[in-house]
């Protein structure tokens, strides 16, 4: 009997090895650092979505929405999550790198313009003759020339004060620049914890005042997708019901984001975590026809802003940027 169930055990395991060794690793760079917008990618690992598609994925926290494209250009990581108007502006300046977006996340990208109503900043107009803190990495400020341009602001009156990510809604709320720019969820909920009464900030989404942008994308290393298209798509599957799993219950995912971050305040990532899903992922396009991809046609107005926050070098072509190969077809990019 002994001898049998030693017999016994030793075939399962030289079944589970083969199962253990197929699992592909997938290293994922985030934008940013883990908070409440992070917690759908945590979902998916922790309830098996990843490891469901023969996937072992490991997050990685990033340092601004231009972070993760070397990293995935390159090849450090296969896949990562990232502004794709800054990924546009890397495959101008380096033709040819191996990387694209194959999931769109931020339907309704998340760039604004913070202020305070105290300071007189509520509407686009406001900036004239007020001081505006922008880091020079953010996605945000990026976009501002086509922001300023749709909202006929006089750039000439507006006097931008460089800052740092760390800084930027101390200053704020310290009074030392009027306004900032940044991502709406983040810059809105800093502002709380550092004290600022909710009603005093006043967010204007750039996607609300004329802008046609996208927001941030998974994307990945072409050679990697070329060599393994299954695993990309298992992966992007995966992202899916991690947020699908987020959107129905946020306080759970968070649960799951600070067993990584046990410093995070839980409460400050629910809400932000629910303001990323309401304004920026959930939107009335991504309801009806699931998560994932882009319209072309929005995506060439797009590329027409870009223009004027940037010179191409070379002519711009969305196909470079953007491919919707690997979006699985099975529903499962479905999401209510």
């Amino acid at each position: 009997m002994f001898n049998k169930a030693i017999t016994a055990l030793a075939a399962g395991l030289a079944l589970a090895a083969p199962a253990a060794q197929a699992q592909t690793q997938m290293p994922f760079a985030l934008d940013w650092k883990f908070e409440g917008p992070a917690a759908p990618y945590f979902a998916a690992l922790d309830n098996g979505h990843f490891a469901a598609e023969g996937l072992s994925v490991e997050v990685s926290a990033g340092q601004g929405s231009l972070d993760a494209i070397p990293k995935v250009a390159t090849g450090a990581f296969p896949v990562g999550f990232a502004d794709i108007n800054s990924l546009v502006r890397f495959l101008d300046q380096n033709p040819g790198a191996p990387v694209t977006a194959v999931m769109m996340v931020y339907d309704k990208p998340p760039f604004a313009i913070v202020g305070l109503h105290s300071r007189g900043v509520s509407a686009p107009k406001d900036l004239e003759g007020r001081v505006l803190g922008a880091p020079p990495p953010d996605g945000a400020w990026a976009q501002f020339p086509a922001f300023a341009s749709a909202n006929a602001l006089d750039v000439s009156k507006i006097t931008v004060e460089p800052v740092g990510f760390p800084t930027r809604e101390p200053m704020l709320a310290e009074g030392k620049v009027d306004a900032v720019t940044g991502f709406s969820f983040s810059a809105y909920l800093n502002l709380v914890r550092l004290g600022v009464a909710p009603d005093d900030i006043s967010v204007i989404l750039m996607a609300d005042h004329g802008l046609a942008l996208y927001g941030n994308a998974v994307i990945v290393n072409t050679d990697f997708a070329a060599a393994s298209p299954e695993k990309v798509t298992g992966f992007i599957r995966a992202v899916a019901r991690g947020w699908k799993d987020a959107a129905a219950d946020p306080e759970a995912a968070v649960d799951m984001l600070i067993k990584r971050n046990p410093a995070a305040d839980k409460a400050l990532e629910v809400e932000r975590l629910k303001l990323a899903l309401d304004a920026n992922v959930l939107t009335d396009d991504v309801k009806a026809n699931g998560m994932g991809r882009v319209d072309p046609a929005r995506m060439a107005r797009a590329l027409e802003q870009i223009s004027e926050n940037y010179t191409f070098q070379n002519p711009p072509d969305a196909s470079l940027y953007f491919t919707d190969a690997y979006l699985p077809d099975d529903g499962s990019l479905k999401i209510d």
